[in-house]
């Protein structure tokens, strides 16, 4: 397959499948925040904000255990088959949460998305696709662009959910069907079939043996995981709960949401034309400062009004995007030779799965006091793994220093 036709294949399939996962953020917050009544926001006489960060948490524990799973399964079986089994999957799954919405029933929601959260684990395997492929400065920008394609997945997601809801709120589930089942042909269209795997042991043993979270071993893997996780908690922190901001301080609707979102992810997917750059200096250092700009403009969200509010979601993009561009090619070079790019990648993608799932559980209890508090959380995470990240940097280089004296 030719280089261009490989990039463009993996930026289509990225953009594609990130637009189901993108869908309910503009959706959900008014069924559950809005005040009206009906059977997602009553189940169990629950209150509504804690149904609201339940359902916001079980699509990220399905990506969690998806990512940490789908990457070194494709090491094993192929990045063909993986992402033609999951494409098709999370197809159903979508159509299942549209049954659950027309039904009013948050069990089958839940169960829904927690199914479709699974087989959307399926990014690190576009990442490990590129990774295992391109070399060099190509694969730093190939990843950079298949980055900003995920960036355009969360802009035409919430796009599409608040140009359809008019037709219905089932209505944006059904176009992620059809997104999905293209994504599937884009993959049986494009990637060459592989050769049969030589692999006696089963998927269960796979899936056992060799999942991502394996690489915690590894003591720099595991530094990494730490710093990776506690950025990326301040991160999903800010995607989980602004759209909540945006419903109790501006007021808000679904469209309201969509079209924040969506001037946003334009920001950011502008940034990644730069983003994947070359440089002078180390990667880590530059990533931390722009670490340090990601908390600084969640915090500042947290103590903003609506006017200024806005602005810093809207701005939010510019950091992450550099951010984003930095530390997945440092991974791919440092780490994916050694232990798999399918692996790597996929702990990458677990780290945000599980941040998600500690973001969603922490802003289930805190939005019962204040909305503004998970956001002043995640401001202090993201913080804290920057200055993490300068000290594993500089204990790094002086282990280094002795190997070589």
């Amino acid at each position: 397959m030719k280089t261009s036709l490989l990039i463009a294949s993996a930026c289509l399939l990225a953009l594609l499948s990130t637009i189901g996962a993108a869908l309910p953020y503009p959706i959900l917050p008014p069924l559950f925040a809005a005040g009206a009544s009906n059977g997602l926001n009553t189940f169990l006489g629950l209150p509504p904000k804690l149904l609201f960060g339940l359902a916001l948490t079980i699509n990220p524990l399905g990506l969690l255990i998806g990512s940490a799973l789908l990457g070194p399964m494709s090491d094993r079986y192929g990045r063909r088959p993986v992402l033609l089994i999951t494409a098709v999957g999370a197809a159903i799954g979508h159509a299942v949460t549209a049954g659950a919405l027309l039904l009013e029933n948050y069990p089958l929601f839940i169960v829904a998305r927690f199914a479709t959260g699974l087989l959307e684990g399926s990014g690190s395997v576009a990442r490990a696709l590129l990774a295992d492929r391109l070399e060099g400065e190509l694969r730093r920008k190939a990843l950079s662009w298949l980055n900003g394609a995920f960036y355009m997945g969360w802009l035409a997601g919430p796009l599409l959910a608040g140009a359809t809801l008019q037709f219905g709120v089932t209505t944006p589930f059904w176009v992620a069907v059809a997104a999905l089942l293209l994504v599937a042909a884009l993959v049986a269209a494009t990637l060459p079939r592989e050769a049969p795997s030589s692999a006696t042991s089963s998927w269960w043993q796979v899936a056992r043996d060799r999942h991502s979270l394996n690489l915690l071993r590894e003591p720099d893997l595991r530094s990494l995981f730490i710093i990776t996780l506690a950025y990326t908690c301040g991160v999903t922190g800010f995607y989980e709960f602004y759209p909540l901001w945006l419903v109790e301080v501006p007021g808000y609707s679904a469209q309201g949401i969509a079209w924040t979102t969506a001037a946003m992810c334009a920001v950011m997917t502008a940034t990644t034309i730069v983003a994947g750059r070359p440089f002078q200096g180390e990667p880590l250092l530059r990533a931390r400062r722009y670490a340090l700009c990601v908390a600084a403009i969640i915090a500042l969200l947290a103590a903003s009004n609506a006017t200024l509010g806005i602005l810093c979601i809207i701005l939010y993009g510019i950091p992450h995007s550099f951010y984003n561009a930095i530390v997945p090619n440092y991974c791919a070079e440092r780490f994916g030779a050694t232990h798999g790019q399918g692996a790597v990648m996929g702990l990458i993608s677990t780290t945000f799965c599980l941040a998600n799932i500690i973001m969603a559980l922490a802003g289930a209890v805190l939005t019962l006091i204040d909305t503004r508090l998970i956001l002043l959380l995640g401001a202090v995470l993201t913080a804290w793994s920057a200055w993490r990240m300068r000290t594993w940097h500089h204990s790094m280089r002086s282990r280094v220093q002795g190997a070589l004296s």
